[in-house]
């Protein structure tokens, strides 16, 4: 299994936050694919979501229309571009009705030729973090095969195939497919369709580009500015998009090489952090926290005995070398009720005394 995620999620006090690779202020993303990725310049629609979000991103892409897998690796452009940059992410898409084959086709159409890409990827940078982009249905069916001749039976086949694919490789994928029908279903009036019943429209392109914003920075793109779409349609699509990514972050493995820090003052006043990691290869995981205490849990809790701010550091080593994130928590000494003064008695109220 290769790494995912040289991106990684951190929560402090409840704000997510991220920590980037050292050598670059931009996350390097590559898309590959054919029409359903370049219609309407989809990776630059997620380009600017992400830096409406003040993410910091260098997006490209290098597609040809039609292509499947096989096509892909018969173009040395893609090998050129997949050369020219360590790439943080690589998305790569198939052919419309590639994936919505049975497996044994897909082990003799579709795996060696999505292998040969993988293995160039690999080459650049072993650590690229590699994303399938689930595709949908048409929005009839493909009437040529009775096992995909409505948009229902396409969908499920395409989504079948992508996880047999991510399966089979041990790859992330994010389920646009699953968000557009969780989409169609609920606002069927909104067109997420160009006129070819096939293709995104610029509202099936948004639903895209929203979803691996989400999948890649694990947030919501609820609050990005656009002029893609119309400012009504666009938090509906931000919305669906966002739950069912984040809902499903564990079954599409896009939580794999995560980890997350929590750090709070509990409601009976104890200084806690909660870490947690999910790095299936890693070979030492090391915490320290600031205070003179480690651990080597990979999921710790952990208790500061007096306020103050303590620096906390994560050394993960894994097949990509050894990574350090460096967080701080800080706990402040809880303010002391402020006591009030006692009401000086009246004049002309002082109780007379008893002769």
């Amino acid at each position: 299994m290769r790494r995912f995620f040289k991106l990684i999620l951190a929560f402090l006090f409840g704000s997510p936050a991220f920590s980037q690779k050292a050598d670059s202020d931009n996350l390097n993303i590559l898309f590959v694919g054919n029409s359903y990725t370049h219609m309407n310049e989809m990776p630059f629609i997620f380009d600017r979501i992400a830096k409406s979000k003040g993410k910091s991103v260098h997006v490209e892409m290098n597609t040809r229309s039609g292509s499947s897998f096989q096509i892909h690796t018969t173009r040395p452009d893609l090998f050129e571009t997949i050369k020219s940059r360590k790439w943080d992410f690589v998305v790569l898409q198939g052919y419309s009705r590639e994936m919505s084959y049975e497996p044994s086709h897909l082990d003799s159409a579709t795996m060696p030729y999505i292998k040969q890409i993988l293995d160039s990827i690999y080459l650049q940078d072993s650590c690229t973090n590699v994303l399938l982009y689930m595709t949908w249905g048409y929005k009839e069916g493909f009437s040529e095969r009775e096992e995909v001749d409505t948009y229902e039976k396409m969908s499920d086949s395409i989504a079948a195939g992508y996880q047999y694919l991510a399966d089979s490789l041990n790859l992330p994928i994010v389920p646009v497919g699953m968000v557009w029908k969780e989409f169609r279903s609920k606002y069927p009036e909104v067109e997420l369709y160009d006129a070819d019943k096939a293709h995104p429209s610029k509202n099936g392109s948004y639903v895209s580009a929203s979803c691996f914003y989400t999948a890649i920075f694990k947030e919501s793109p609820v609050g990005a500015i656009t002029s893609t779409i119309s400012n009504e349609i666009a938090p509906k699509i931000q919305s669906i998009a966002a739950k069912y990514v984040l809902d499903n972050y564990t079954r599409y493995k896009l939580d794999v090489n995560t980890y997350s820090i929590e750090s709070l003052r509990t409601v009976d006043g104890k200084f806690m952090t909660y870490g947690k990691t999910n790095f299936p290869e890693a070979t030492s995981i090391h915490w320290d926290f600031g205070d003179g205490k480690i651990s080597t849990d990979k999921n710790p809790t952990h208790r500061y005995t007096k306020p103050g701010k303590y620096k906390l550091v994560l050394t993960v080593e894994d097949v990509c070398g050894t990574r350090v994130i460096e967080r701080t928590a800080e706990f402040k000494e809880p303010k002391k009720p402020i006591a009030k003064p006692k009401p000086s008695p009246k004049k002309g109220n002082t109780p007379k005394k008893k002769i």
